[in-house]
Protein backbone atom coordinates (compact mmCIF):
# COMPACT_ATOMS: atom_id res chain seq x y z
CA UNK A 1 0.00 0.00 0.00
CA UNK A 2 3.31 2.38 0.57
CA UNK A 3 3.96 1.93 -2.87
CA UNK A 4 0.56 2.98 -3.91
CA UNK A 5 0.32 6.11 -2.07
CA UNK A 6 4.41 7.17 -2.86
CA UNK A 7 3.40 6.57 -6.72
CA UNK A 8 0.21 9.55 -6.32
CA UNK A 9 2.48 11.61 -4.52
CA UNK A 10 5.15 11.40 -7.54
CA UNK A 11 2.48 12.02 -9.78
CA UNK A 12 1.22 15.34 -8.08
CA UNK A 13 4.52 16.78 -7.82
CA UNK A 14 5.17 16.36 -11.77
CA UNK A 15 1.73 17.50 -12.34
CA UNK A 16 2.77 20.64 -10.68
CA UNK A 17 6.05 20.50 -12.13
CA UNK A 18 4.67 20.68 -15.76
CA UNK A 19 2.01 23.37 -14.47
CA UNK A 20 5.09 25.55 -13.42
CA UNK A 21 6.85 24.92 -16.82
CA UNK A 22 4.07 25.57 -19.02
CA UNK A 23 3.05 28.87 -17.22
CA UNK A 24 6.59 30.14 -17.86
CA UNK A 25 6.65 28.98 -20.74
CA UNK A 26 3.74 31.08 -21.14
CA UNK A 27 5.14 33.70 -20.25
CA UNK A 28 8.23 33.95 -22.32
CA UNK A 29 5.79 33.37 -25.14
CA UNK A 30 3.93 36.35 -24.39
CA UNK A 31 6.86 38.60 -23.50
CA UNK A 32 7.65 37.68 -27.19
CA UNK A 33 4.13 38.33 -29.03
CA UNK A 34 4.18 41.93 -30.13
CA UNK A 35 0.79 44.13 -30.75
CA UNK A 36 -0.95 42.91 -33.98
CA UNK A 37 -3.13 45.90 -34.66
CA UNK A 38 -5.40 48.36 -33.01
CA UNK A 39 -9.17 48.21 -33.15
CA UNK A 40 -11.36 51.23 -31.94
CA UNK A 41 -14.80 50.81 -31.19
CA UNK A 42 -16.77 54.24 -30.52
CA UNK A 43 -20.31 54.33 -28.81
CA UNK A 44 -22.90 56.36 -26.89
CA UNK A 45 -23.73 58.71 -29.74
CA UNK A 46 -26.29 58.65 -32.65
CA UNK A 47 -25.69 61.02 -35.21
CA UNK A 48 -22.66 62.86 -34.94
CA UNK A 49 -18.72 61.87 -33.29
CA UNK A 50 -17.27 64.62 -32.10
CA UNK A 51 -14.15 62.00 -31.18
CA UNK A 52 -13.49 59.59 -33.95
CA UNK A 53 -10.80 56.87 -34.34
CA UNK A 54 -7.76 59.10 -36.09
CA UNK A 55 -8.03 60.85 -32.95
CA UNK A 56 -8.37 57.78 -30.53
CA UNK A 57 -4.80 56.24 -32.72
CA UNK A 58 -3.17 59.78 -32.27
CA UNK A 59 -3.57 59.84 -28.75
CA UNK A 60 -2.49 56.37 -28.12
CA UNK A 61 0.67 57.22 -30.44
CA UNK A 62 1.26 60.29 -28.62
CA UNK A 63 1.85 57.70 -25.61
CA UNK A 64 3.71 55.24 -27.53
CA UNK A 65 4.08 53.72 -30.90
CA UNK A 66 1.94 50.00 -29.93
CA UNK A 67 1.83 48.71 -33.68
CA UNK A 68 5.06 45.75 -33.84
CA UNK A 69 5.57 46.13 -30.11
CA UNK A 70 6.29 43.89 -27.39
CA UNK A 71 2.58 43.60 -25.36
CA UNK A 72 4.43 43.27 -22.40
CA UNK A 73 6.12 46.72 -22.57
CA UNK A 74 2.32 48.34 -24.00
CA UNK A 75 1.40 50.30 -20.64
CA UNK A 76 -2.43 50.14 -20.97
CA UNK A 77 -3.55 52.00 -17.76
CA UNK A 78 -1.48 55.16 -19.23
CA UNK A 79 -2.89 54.85 -22.13
CA UNK A 80 -6.69 55.02 -20.43
CA UNK A 81 -5.74 57.06 -18.65
CA UNK A 82 -4.84 60.05 -21.73
CA UNK A 83 -7.94 58.90 -23.67
CA UNK A 84 -10.72 59.91 -20.20
CA UNK A 85 -8.27 63.01 -20.63
CA UNK A 86 -10.28 64.13 -23.53
CA UNK A 87 -13.24 66.41 -23.04
CA UNK A 88 -15.53 64.37 -25.56
CA UNK A 89 -14.60 60.96 -23.94
CA UNK A 90 -17.09 59.40 -20.77
CA UNK A 91 -15.24 56.37 -20.38
CA UNK A 92 -12.73 53.67 -22.03
CA UNK A 93 -12.00 50.28 -21.54
CA UNK A 94 -8.71 48.48 -23.10
CA UNK A 95 -7.64 44.84 -23.76
CA UNK A 96 -5.72 42.41 -26.00
CA UNK A 97 -7.41 39.91 -27.29
CA UNK A 98 -6.21 35.91 -28.40
CA UNK A 99 -4.38 37.84 -31.49
CA UNK A 100 -3.03 40.14 -29.56
CA UNK A 101 -4.55 43.04 -31.26
CA UNK A 102 -5.44 46.02 -28.75
CA UNK A 103 -9.30 46.20 -28.13
CA UNK A 104 -10.02 50.55 -27.25
CA UNK A 105 -13.47 50.55 -26.77
CA UNK A 106 -14.74 54.39 -25.94
CA UNK A 107 -17.91 55.73 -24.59
CA UNK A 108 -18.43 59.45 -25.92
CA UNK A 109 -19.87 62.18 -24.11
CA UNK A 110 -23.40 63.05 -25.78
CA UNK A 111 -23.89 66.80 -26.12
CA UNK A 112 -27.95 67.67 -25.01
CA UNK A 113 -27.70 71.39 -25.68
CA UNK A 114 -25.51 74.14 -26.94
CA UNK A 115 -25.06 77.49 -24.82
CA UNK A 116 -24.01 80.64 -26.08
CA UNK A 117 -23.05 82.99 -23.19
CA UNK A 118 -23.63 86.79 -22.05
CA UNK A 119 -20.10 87.95 -23.19
CA UNK A 120 -20.31 86.07 -26.33
CA UNK A 121 -18.59 82.23 -26.08
CA UNK A 122 -20.46 79.15 -26.90
CA UNK A 123 -19.93 75.54 -25.26
CA UNK A 124 -21.61 72.30 -25.14
CA UNK A 125 -23.12 70.45 -22.18
CA UNK A 126 -23.93 66.57 -22.02
CA UNK A 127 -26.34 64.94 -20.24
CA UNK A 128 -25.06 65.04 -17.23
CA UNK A 129 -24.01 68.77 -16.95
CA UNK A 130 -20.54 68.75 -18.17
CA UNK A 131 -19.04 71.77 -20.72
CA UNK A 132 -17.55 70.55 -23.41
CA UNK A 133 -16.14 72.41 -26.26
CA UNK A 134 -17.25 73.23 -29.60
CA UNK A 135 -15.97 71.15 -32.70
CA UNK A 136 -14.36 72.18 -35.88
CA UNK A 137 -15.66 68.74 -37.12
CA UNK A 138 -19.48 69.02 -37.30
CA UNK A 139 -21.72 70.64 -35.36
CA UNK A 140 -24.28 69.18 -33.06
CA UNK A 141 -28.03 69.19 -34.03
CA UNK A 142 -29.82 70.06 -30.22
CA UNK A 143 -31.66 72.32 -28.45
CA UNK A 144 -30.25 76.23 -28.56
CA UNK A 145 -30.04 78.47 -25.37
CA UNK A 146 -28.58 82.44 -25.57
CA UNK A 147 -27.94 84.32 -22.62
CA UNK A 148 -26.06 82.32 -20.23
CA UNK A 149 -24.71 84.17 -17.64
CA UNK A 150 -21.65 83.52 -17.00
CA UNK A 151 -18.58 81.54 -19.10
CA UNK A 152 -15.84 81.11 -16.06
CA UNK A 153 -14.08 78.02 -15.92
CA UNK A 154 -15.61 77.49 -12.18
CA UNK A 155 -19.76 78.88 -12.02
CA UNK A 156 -21.02 80.38 -8.83
CA UNK A 157 -23.91 78.27 -7.37
CA UNK A 158 -26.94 79.94 -8.93
CA UNK A 159 -25.58 79.65 -12.58
CA UNK A 160 -24.35 76.18 -11.77
CA UNK A 161 -28.27 75.52 -10.68
CA UNK A 162 -29.48 77.21 -14.19
CA UNK A 163 -27.08 75.02 -16.41
CA UNK A 164 -28.77 72.11 -14.75
CA UNK A 165 -32.29 73.45 -15.35
CA UNK A 166 -30.82 73.88 -19.35
CA UNK A 167 -30.06 70.02 -18.77
CA UNK A 168 -33.06 69.06 -18.04
CA UNK A 169 -35.09 71.04 -20.61
CA UNK A 170 -32.80 70.09 -23.22
CA UNK A 171 -32.99 66.21 -22.92
CA UNK A 172 -37.27 66.27 -22.65
CA UNK A 173 -36.18 67.98 -26.15
CA UNK A 174 -34.12 65.81 -27.32
CA UNK A 175 -36.41 62.77 -26.65
CA UNK A 176 -39.43 64.78 -28.31
CA UNK A 177 -39.09 64.86 -32.15
CA UNK A 178 -42.38 67.44 -31.93
CA UNK A 179 -40.41 70.09 -29.46
CA UNK A 180 -36.92 69.56 -31.49
CA UNK A 181 -38.60 70.31 -34.57
CA UNK A 182 -41.00 73.37 -33.15
CA UNK A 183 -38.21 75.02 -30.68
CA UNK A 184 -36.13 77.03 -33.02
CA UNK A 185 -33.76 78.49 -29.45
CA UNK A 186 -34.75 78.93 -25.97
CA UNK A 187 -33.47 82.83 -24.50
CA UNK A 188 -32.43 82.70 -20.90
CA UNK A 189 -33.72 85.90 -18.99
CA UNK A 190 -32.11 88.23 -16.37
CA UNK A 191 -34.15 86.69 -13.89
CA UNK A 192 -32.72 82.96 -14.80
CA UNK A 193 -36.31 82.02 -16.06
CA UNK A 194 -37.00 81.05 -20.09
CA UNK A 195 -38.93 82.35 -22.90
CA UNK A 196 -39.28 80.36 -25.78
CA UNK A 197 -38.69 81.17 -29.75
CA UNK A 198 -40.81 78.69 -31.90
CA UNK A 199 -40.13 77.40 -35.39
CA UNK A 200 -43.44 78.18 -36.16
CA UNK A 201 -45.53 80.85 -34.73
CA UNK A 202 -44.39 84.27 -34.65
CA UNK A 203 -45.56 84.72 -30.65
CA UNK A 204 -43.16 84.29 -27.59
CA UNK A 205 -43.85 81.42 -25.01
CA UNK A 206 -43.06 82.53 -21.51
CA UNK A 207 -41.93 79.21 -19.88
CA UNK A 208 -40.78 80.62 -16.30
CA UNK A 209 -38.25 78.39 -14.49
CA UNK A 210 -38.03 74.25 -15.55
CA UNK A 211 -40.17 73.51 -12.94
CA UNK A 212 -42.93 71.03 -13.88
CA UNK A 213 -41.05 71.36 -17.55
CA UNK A 214 -43.00 68.65 -18.57
CA UNK A 215 -46.76 69.70 -17.51
CA UNK A 216 -45.82 73.21 -19.19
CA UNK A 217 -45.20 71.21 -22.54
CA UNK A 218 -48.14 69.32 -22.28
CA UNK A 219 -50.47 72.35 -21.31
CA UNK A 220 -48.44 74.27 -25.23
CA UNK A 221 -49.28 71.25 -27.06
CA UNK A 222 -52.95 70.86 -25.98
CA UNK A 223 -52.98 75.00 -26.68
CA UNK A 224 -51.51 74.53 -30.15
CA UNK A 225 -54.22 71.74 -31.03
CA UNK A 226 -56.90 73.85 -30.78
CA UNK A 227 -55.11 77.21 -31.41
CA UNK A 228 -54.30 76.01 -34.96
CA UNK A 229 -57.58 74.53 -35.68
CA UNK A 230 -59.46 77.37 -34.26
CA UNK A 231 -57.69 80.79 -34.50
CA UNK A 232 -54.81 79.52 -36.32
CA UNK A 233 -51.30 80.04 -34.70
CA UNK A 234 -50.50 83.92 -35.38
CA UNK A 235 -52.91 84.95 -33.62
CA UNK A 236 -51.36 85.29 -30.43
CA UNK A 237 -47.88 87.20 -29.89
CA UNK A 238 -47.82 86.51 -26.71
CA UNK A 239 -48.29 82.65 -24.76
CA UNK A 240 -47.63 82.21 -20.85
CA UNK A 241 -47.53 78.41 -19.77
CA UNK A 242 -45.97 79.75 -15.63
CA UNK A 243 -49.68 78.96 -14.85
CA UNK A 244 -51.22 75.68 -13.65
CA UNK A 245 -53.68 74.02 -15.76
CA UNK A 246 -53.76 76.92 -18.12
CA UNK A 247 -52.26 78.89 -20.93
CA UNK A 248 -52.64 82.94 -20.72
CA UNK A 249 -52.67 83.70 -24.67
CA UNK A 250 -52.13 87.41 -25.35
CA UNK A 251 -53.95 88.47 -28.76
CA UNK A 252 -51.65 89.95 -31.55
CA UNK A 253 -51.98 93.85 -31.03
CA UNK A 254 -53.54 93.70 -27.64
CA UNK A 255 -50.15 94.09 -25.48
CA UNK A 256 -49.00 96.66 -27.37
CA UNK A 257 -52.60 98.55 -26.96
CA UNK A 258 -51.75 97.85 -23.00
CA UNK A 259 -48.38 99.41 -23.29
CA UNK A 260 -48.76 102.65 -25.24
CA UNK A 261 -51.66 103.16 -22.38
CA UNK A 262 -49.28 102.78 -19.99
CA UNK A 263 -46.39 104.95 -21.63
CA UNK A 264 -49.25 107.52 -22.27
CA UNK A 265 -50.11 107.54 -18.68
CA UNK A 266 -46.23 107.81 -17.46
CA UNK A 267 -46.01 110.59 -20.12
CA UNK A 268 -48.78 112.52 -18.64
CA UNK A 269 -47.97 112.43 -15.31
CA UNK A 270 -44.45 113.63 -15.94
CA UNK A 271 -45.33 116.46 -17.69
CA UNK A 272 -47.88 117.47 -14.68
CA UNK A 273 -45.30 116.57 -12.57
CA UNK A 274 -42.88 119.12 -14.65
CA UNK A 275 -45.61 121.54 -14.89
CA UNK A 276 -46.45 121.83 -11.08
CA UNK A 277 -42.96 122.19 -10.63
CA UNK A 278 -42.28 124.87 -12.92
CA UNK A 279 -45.08 126.76 -12.36
CA UNK A 280 -43.74 127.01 -8.26
CA UNK A 281 -40.35 128.18 -8.88
CA UNK A 282 -42.32 130.71 -11.28
CA UNK A 283 -43.84 132.37 -8.09
CA UNK A 284 -42.23 135.39 -7.41
CA UNK A 285 -41.03 135.83 -4.12
CA UNK A 286 -42.14 138.80 -1.91
CA UNK A 287 -39.31 139.83 -0.16
CA UNK A 288 -39.70 142.40 3.27
CA UNK A 289 -36.71 144.41 4.04
CA UNK A 290 -37.51 145.98 7.31
CA UNK A 291 -34.93 148.90 8.90
CA UNK A 292 -34.93 148.59 12.22
CA UNK A 293 -33.94 152.30 12.61
CA UNK A 294 -36.43 153.59 10.56
CA UNK A 295 -38.86 151.36 12.03
CA UNK A 296 -38.20 152.83 15.60
CA UNK A 297 -38.49 156.57 14.95
CA UNK A 298 -41.85 156.16 13.38
CA UNK A 299 -43.05 154.07 16.22
CA UNK A 300 -41.75 157.46 18.45
CA UNK A 301 -43.97 159.52 15.96
CA UNK A 302 -47.07 157.59 16.63
CA UNK A 303 -46.60 156.88 20.56
CA UNK A 304 -46.21 161.19 20.45
CA UNK A 305 -49.36 161.67 18.33
CA UNK A 306 -51.50 159.68 20.46
CA UNK A 307 -50.17 161.54 24.23
CA UNK A 308 -50.91 164.52 22.27
CA UNK A 309 -54.73 163.56 21.51
CA UNK A 310 -55.13 162.17 24.83
CA UNK A 311 -53.79 165.34 26.15
CA UNK A 312 -56.31 167.45 23.75
CA UNK A 313 -59.30 165.51 24.94
CA UNK A 314 -58.89 165.71 28.67
CA UNK A 315 -58.77 169.63 28.21
CA UNK A 316 -61.46 169.75 26.12
CA UNK A 317 -63.27 167.83 28.59
CA UNK A 318 -62.13 169.96 31.80
CA UNK A 319 -63.61 173.11 29.64
CA UNK A 320 -67.35 171.88 29.64
CA UNK A 321 -69.93 173.07 32.39
CA UNK A 322 -71.45 170.06 33.60
CA UNK A 323 -74.34 172.72 35.16
CA UNK A 324 -74.89 174.28 31.44
CA UNK A 325 -75.63 171.19 30.37
CA UNK A 326 -79.95 171.00 31.21
CA UNK A 327 -82.36 168.67 30.31
CA UNK A 328 -84.76 170.40 28.16
CA UNK A 329 -88.29 169.78 29.90
CA UNK A 330 -91.00 169.38 27.67
CA UNK A 331 -93.12 172.48 27.48
CA UNK A 332 -97.27 172.61 27.47
CA UNK A 333 -98.74 172.49 24.10
CA UNK A 334 -100.01 176.02 23.62
CA UNK A 335 -103.88 176.34 24.12
CA UNK A 336 -105.77 177.25 21.77
CA UNK A 337 -107.44 180.80 21.76
CA UNK A 338 -110.24 181.86 20.11
CA UNK A 339 -110.93 184.94 18.66
CA UNK A 340 -113.66 186.82 19.68
CA UNK A 341 -115.46 187.91 16.98
CA UNK A 342 -118.24 190.48 17.11
CA UNK A 343 -121.51 189.73 15.49
CA UNK A 344 -122.19 191.70 12.69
Amino acid sequence: MNWKKTLIQALWLLAGVGTIVLFGAAMQQKNHKTCAGVNVEISGVEDHLFIDENDVLAIINSKMAVNNQATSKINISAIETALEATAWVKKTELFFDNKQVLQVKIVERQPVARVFTAEGTSFYVDSNGLRLPLSDKLSARVPMFTNFPSDRPALAKPDSLLLQSVVAISKYLVADSFWMAQTAQIAITPQATFEIVPTLGNQIIVFGTANDYAAKFNRLYTFYKKAWVQNGINTYEKLDVRYNNQVVAVRRGTAQIAVDSAKAKAILQINLDALVTDSIKNIPTLTIKIDSLKAKKQLVKLNDKKKLADNEFMNNKKKINPLSIVKKSALPKPKAEMKKRGRG
